[in-house]
């Protein structure tokens, strides 16, 4: 780790703080202001719907101006939209929340780069674990995101303005940290310099079509369930603490093993770790479907953060496979579109099932995702496996 690193850990961190508190808070918000209940997590499928919106300018910027103006570009549109949504609770204008929420997702496809940023600031041997640790700077937001939300969410007479004010605070914050960090200088553009192979190319190889599914499948799962969570919780009657403990234990376990998942993946392999990856988003399913008492929903979200983390560090570290350094902004935009697009069909989907079919048809329907990730590894190994006969 150099202090480039450890102020990307840094970003990271504030970036999930923002994530965390707009899933635990959106959707109560949305609730209590949308025209109609199964439009309550509107406001959440904003967010990934402006995502998956923003992932080409975010590549055409990052392709012009590097990382450092792009990533501080986000970082404005974060406060920005930050204030909007604080105007938006305030006025109870629930379209407008919508809207906000739409603009922010421009920040979240540029903090879904700050891990593909990690292993240039990194040496080559270590590109694996830089990946991981800044990953793990999502403690910061585990921690910080649910307690913001739960403590400013009465400092005004309109329930939670104070979080979103709070929000723009914490975008600042995340400005001074990208400030100080030295990327790699953008070298140059000549006359006659490839500019790679075309996008389809890069998306036709197995390693590209396996990181993007995992991506973006093990993303979906996350979404689907972590979105509904607070709105389940409601329903069977706990307060919003109790949502908020469960959705910080939710984000520990998405980040708390970036400690070691880099260190895994280069001891046993991409693939056995995204597999157990797999398993663990069924064992969350599985404990999902006993009950719905506390310890529960406490242990089912920290096995699908478990889950996540192990499916998207890999996910990441496949991806990297996929591209030369001057197809990376292009390879990295279309991965991010895939995870986005997947979000925003689950953003959806989950207030939708949980208000109409409820908690326990929502865990069996993750079963699918699930399946066509553990499908996709399946392919990947048996095609790992037969390409030496094959060439040969």
């Amino acid at each position: 780790m150099n202090a480039n690193l450890i102020l990307l850990t840094l970003c990271q961190g504030l970036f999930l703080t923002n994530n965390v508190t707009f899933i635990a808070i959106n959707g109560l918000v949305g609730l209590s202001m949308a025209p109609m209940g199964w439009m309550a997590t509107l406001p959440v499928m904003g967010y990934v719907v402006g995502g998956a919106l923003s992932t080409g300018l975010v590549a055409k910027s990052q392709s012009r101006w590097g990382r450092k103006v792009s990533f501080q570009l986000g970082l404005g549109v974060a406060l920005l939209s930050a204030l909007l949504a604080a105007y938006a609770a305030w006025s109870h204008n629930f379209w407008l929340l919508v809207a906000a929420t739409v603009i922010a997702g421009y920040y979240s496809a540029n903090g879904q780069l700050y891990r593909f940023a990690a292993a240039e600031l990194a040496a080559d041997g270590f590109r694996e674990k830089a990946v991981s640790l800044v990953l793990a700077g999502g403690l910061i937001g585990a921690i910080v995101g649910p307690n913001l939300a739960s403590r400013t969410r009465t400092l005004y007479e309109v329930p939670f303005l104070g979080a979103y004010l709070a929000l723009g605070i914490v975008a600042v914050l995340a400005m001074g940290c990208m400030a100080f960090i030295r990327f790699p200088a953008v070298p140059a553009k000549k006359p006659g310099d490839s500019a790679g192979r075309p996008l389809s190319e890069i998306m036709r190889q197995p390693e590209f079509i396996v990181a993007a599914a995992a991506a973006a499948l093990s993303y979906g799962v996350m979404n689907l369930l972590m979105a509904a969570t607070p709105l389940a919780m409601q329903v069977c009657g706990f307060s919003f603490d109790d949502a908020a403990l469960v959705l910080e234990w939710h984000v520990i376990g998405m980040f708390a093993p970036g400690f070691f998942t880099g260190h895994l993946i280069k001891k046993f392999g991409t693939l056995p770790i995204m597999g157990v990856g797999v398993v663990l988003n069924l064992a969350c399913i599985a404990v999902a479907l006993t009950g719905v008492a506390l310890p529960q929903f406490v242990l089912a979200l920290f096995l699908l953060g478990l889950g996540w983390n192990f499916l998207f560090t890999g996910s990441t570290t496949l991806a990297m496979q996929a591209w030369t350094p001057a197809e990376k902004d292009r390879g990295q935009a279309a991965i991010n579109f895939f995870v986005f697009a997947t979000m925003v069909v689950t953003s959806f989907a989950s207030g939708a099932l949980v208000t109409t079919q409820g908690w326990v048809w929502l865990n069996i329907g993750s079963l699918l995702p699930v399946a066509l990730t553990g499908a996709a590894l399946l392919w990947m190994a048996v095609k790992q496996k037969s390409a030496p006969a094959t060439s040969a």
